[in-house]
């Protein structure tokens, strides 16, 4: 008889679980499902379709019907679970029309991601707070914008907040961001390198309101404005971009362990508590490589990774993941921002003393035309030299600098050694001295 494995969820993490699992075991029967219209498309493309970049919404769907097709996976559109029964092994589900139907189950995956949080603000019941977080969710604000919409304002300076940010005001909207904490992209950069990348929004025409906190919610039955930190402001389009929460109902339904994070708890092979049971993507809680310390890692690339160990590990293989260092990248405008590891001030929350170095370079040397600005700013455990983390703003090149220094954390390279890092040297490409060797010369000045 063949297996039969269930996957709660059909998105990056869902399909990517399924494919693993489809590849792994050729005979199981592979069932996925989602609440949504829409199965496998990329949720991080839709600030980039809102603000143009991307033609429409629909190619941001990464995974089409021919490929479920391709692979023989019944993939069930509209269908909620609403219960697992884990002693006999059956996931309950319906479907928009209503009808209910019990799944038998030999290895269940749950990939139920996350959902926009929205904090209990006064008057936050009314009608008109935007998230965005689903295909449905760009539609309804890029037909917002149609409508003529002039004064949005966006609640929460964080990578989804400013990127909504960016495209509402390449849509050429006079855009307004309110954040409670004293700088903007607070979970990816230090105040220092955040300063720069405000400015640079303020002087793009983005009025950016750091520590004011969202009080109140204007408004009869629909949102007209919003107080924050004692000062209102009227708005035609207000997006709630607080942040997002593991998805763990289902879960804790079910007597799953959730962990310190409020995201689920797994194994190394995404094995919950309960036998033949995984998780992977926003609900899961990771492990940091640097900490070793409990984390929620909620990325596409986090998210696939445990849904291909978690699809191979559900199929009767064997793999494992080994943790997290919450590297990411963005584009706001012409400016690549980018992070790896800790910065200075999780590290220090983390019980680290650390040095820092950092310097302000060049992509190309100066007597070449087209060199654009790059600032790098590295942190280094003081007691064994070794690279924890690092953040990059820049013209270009910034991704695979990144990614770069993410090897190196993972390796534990010490300053010592990215200092005498062979590097690659070209007029039109790089400087002969690499920036990321700069800054870890700057570090070592400071060990000394």
């Amino acid at each position: 008889m063949p297996r039969r494995i269930v996957i709660v969820g059909a998105h990056a993490a869902g399909v990517d679980a399924a494919a693993a699992a489809r590849k792994t075991d050729r005979t199981a029967e592979i069932t996925l499902m989602t609440k949504q219209k829409h199965a496998g498309y990329s949720p991080c493309g839709i600030p980039f379709a809102l603000g143009g970049h991307i033609p429409s919404f629909e190619k941001l769907v990464v995974f089409p019907p021919s490929f479920f097709r391709m692979m023989k996976l019944n993939l069930l559109l509209e269908t909620t679970a609403t219960n697992i029964d884990t002693k006999n092994k059956t996931v309950e589900i319906e479907d928009k029309t209503g009808k209910q139907e019990t799944l038998q189950y030999g290895s269940l995956i749950i990939a139920t991601g996350a959902y926009p949080f929205v904090p209990p603000i006064k008057g936050r019941e009314k009608q008109g707070i935007q998230v965005l977080r689903t295909i449905e969710d760009g539609k309804k604000i890029d037909q917002a914008i149609a409508n003529g919409v002039k004064a949005p304002v966006v609640m929460g300076a964080g990578l989804i907040g400013l990127e909504t940010a960016v495209a509402l005001q390449e849509r050429g909207l006079r855009t307004t961001v309110v954040e409670l904490l004293p700088q903007i992209l607070p979970a990816m950069l230090d105040a220092d390198m955040a300063k720069n990348v405000q400015e640079m929004l303020q002087e793009k025409g983005i009025n950016i309101m750091v520590s004011k906190g969202v009080e109140e919610f204007l408004g009869t039955d629909k949102v007209t404005g919003i107080i924050a930190g004692g000062e209102q402001i009227n708005s035609d389009l207000i997006i709630a971009a607080f942040g997002i929460r593991a998805n763990t109902e289902l879960a804790k339904k079910a007597g799953i362990a959730i962990g310190e994070t409020r995201g689920i708890k797994t194994s190394m092979r995404m094995e919950t508590n309960v036998k033949d049971v995984y998780a992977a993507g926003d609900c899961v809680e990771s492990i940091n490589m640097v900490t070793q310390r409990p984390t929620l890692c909620q990325l596409g690339t986090t998210a696939v990774k445990q849904a291909k160990v978690a699809g191979i590990n559900a199929a009767g293989g064997y793999a494992v993941f080994n943790g997290v260092l919450g590297s990411s990248v963005t584009k706001f405008f012409d400016t690549e921002i980018g992070v790896t590891g800790l910065t200075e001030f999780f590290a220090k929350k983390a019980g680290l003393e650390t040095v820092v170095g950092r310097i302000t370079s060049k992509t190309r040397p100066e007597y070449y035309p087209g060199g654009l600005s790059i600032k790098i700013k590295i942190v280094v455990e003081k007691e064994s030299q070794r690279l924890v983390g690092a953040q990059i703003i820049g013209g270009e090149q910034v991704t695979q600098r990144i990614n770069a220094l993410s090897f190196a954390i993972q390796k534990q390279m010490t300053v010592r050694e990215l200092a005498k890092a062979d590097t690659a040297y070209a007029p039109p490409l790089n400087e002969t001295w690499e920036p990321m060797v700069l800054a870890a010369e700057m570090a070592l000045r400071k060990l000394r």
